[in-house]
């Protein structure tokens, strides 16, 4: 199958082949390029820092606790490139410039290995979940900490990573401070990871070209009788050949009627001619975590899907030419609502159109109609245009089964003009002989 050609539209096989050093047969030196992969510097790292501790100072914080764990890692990585297993962690910030990181009993030689904070913590509050006492291991607590940083009642601390805080480490700090207010501050950290410097834009990009690279792999093998988990299996392989640290979400190979998943998993399902397979695969570079979503028709699609599937592109980049800076986030939200009710397609519609990209796939801030913000210079996106087809809906019986799709791609909102593609076009339909 010619992938230059016919799946790829105008870009070259390998776009992200700048990455690479080249040898005489004009295959790529992977020992060279894992050599190159684009890192965050250290004094990206303390700059990070010092921008929160002032806006701790001036917010009227006593205290800022920044919370992480292994699936939900970027707030804290993103201060200090700690990412926990197993065990949680934490960043406890004060005003006065103080800074540690908060890690569990078994961690200490591993974080302090990797982190870039360097008065690393031991509170048992951030321990695995079974839940070991830990008996013969010496662990601070959080009245010790604050009384040793100069606040030993602090009226008001401000938690970021709200959402997966858990419980025990919650109140563990309401029993040391009853009296403190605890307020959600989540945006302190948000705000900043929403423009992205230019370190964080080439590491993207390098897992843009390792992500892609999986994708031709993956469709270069596709074809019946494979099952979703193998396919997952050659993304995972040639990610970290491409010297991924990880994959960026599990990868998603969802194949017929599992393709109208907006959410799932690759499962031992087996790939049959007529399928629609949602591809959705993702490594990480340095913490950053971008994906490609394409649904590949193994075999010829049928008259339903050949609709849904143009009609989707369509919307992509009806999307795209949205993305510019200066455009309020829900004028992109109703103008493709708006798009989508006109052109006959609002019951296939789910979400739209856009999330936020950088650390985590998914991060804020989302693109709706309820939003309240304005598109800004070095904001990343994905434009992730998701139809499905409930079962009694006309697409579905003119089918003979649900089936849905997944167009996903990458941009930066550029200082002027239309936004910067991070990720390959996909410019045309991908069907791979059965």
């Amino acid at each position: 199958m010619d992938l230059k050609n016919s799946v790829w539209g105008n870009r070259p096989y390998h776009w992200y082949s700048d990455f690479f050093d080249l040898d005489d047969s004009g295959k790529k030196n992977i020992t060279v390029y894992m050599k190159s992969l684009p890192r965050i510097s250290d004094s990206e790292f303390q700059d990070r820092l010092a921008k929160t501790v002032a806006i701790v100072k001036s917010s009227g914080l006593d205290a800022l606790l920044i919370h992480s764990n292994e699936a939900d890692f970027a707030n804290v990585r993103y201060l200090s490139d700690y990412w926990p297993l197993f065990e949680s962690a934490g960043v406890l910030i004060f005003p006065s410039g103080a800074v540690c990181l908060l890690i569990g009993p078994e961690s200490e030689t591993f974080a302090k290995s990797r982190t870039k904070i360097a008065d690393v913590r031991k509170l048992v509050e951030y321990r695995e979940p079974a839940e070991p006492d830990y008996p013969g291991i010496d662990v601070d607590s959080f009245s010790k900490l604050f009384a040793e940083f100069g606040c030993p009642s602090p009226k008001k601390i401000g938690l970021v990573g709200w959402a997966v805080f858990p419980l025990p480490v919650f109140r563990s700090l309401q029993s040391a401070f009853p009296e403190a207010e605890i307020v959600k501050s989540d945006n302190v950290i948000f705000e900043q990871r929403a423009v992205k410097s230019a370190s964080e834009i080439a590491c993207l990009k390098a897992a843009y070209g390792i992500t892609r690279n999986a994708t031709d792999e993956v469709i270069k093998n596709l074809k019946p009788g494979v099952t979703e988990l193998q396919i997952a299996g050659w993304a995972q392989k040639s990610i970290y050949e491409g010297g991924a640290e990880y994959e960026g979400l599990p990868q998603y190979v969802l194949s017929g009627e599992s393709s109208s998943h907006a959410i799932g998993r690759a499962g031992y399902r087996t790939i049959q001619n007529g399928d629609i397979v949602q591809l959705n695969l993702s490594a990480r570079v340095h913490g950053y975590s971008p994906s490609i979503g394409i649904p590949a028709v193994v075999g010829r699609a049928s008259k339903a899907q050949r609709e849904l599937l143009e009609f989707g592109l369509k919307a992509h980049h009806f999307t795209y030419s949205l993305m510019r800076a200066g455009t309020p986030a829900p004028d992109i939200a109703r103008g493709f609502d708006e798009f989508i009710a006109k052109e006959g397609y609002g019951q296939y519609q789910l979400y739209g159109p856009c999330h936020g990209l950088g650390m985590i796939e998914v991060e804020r801030p989302w693109i709706e109609s309820s939003s309240t913000y304005t598109l800004l210079p070095g904001m990343t996106f994905q434009i992730d245009t998701f139809f499905y087809t409930p079962k009694d809906s006309p697409l579905a019986k003119q089918n003979g089964s649900p089936f849905g799709l997944r167009w996903e791609n990458g941009v930066r909102i550029a200082e002027d003009g239309p936004a910067e593609w991070l990720s390959p076009q996909l410019d045309r339909l991908v069907e791979v002989p059965a």
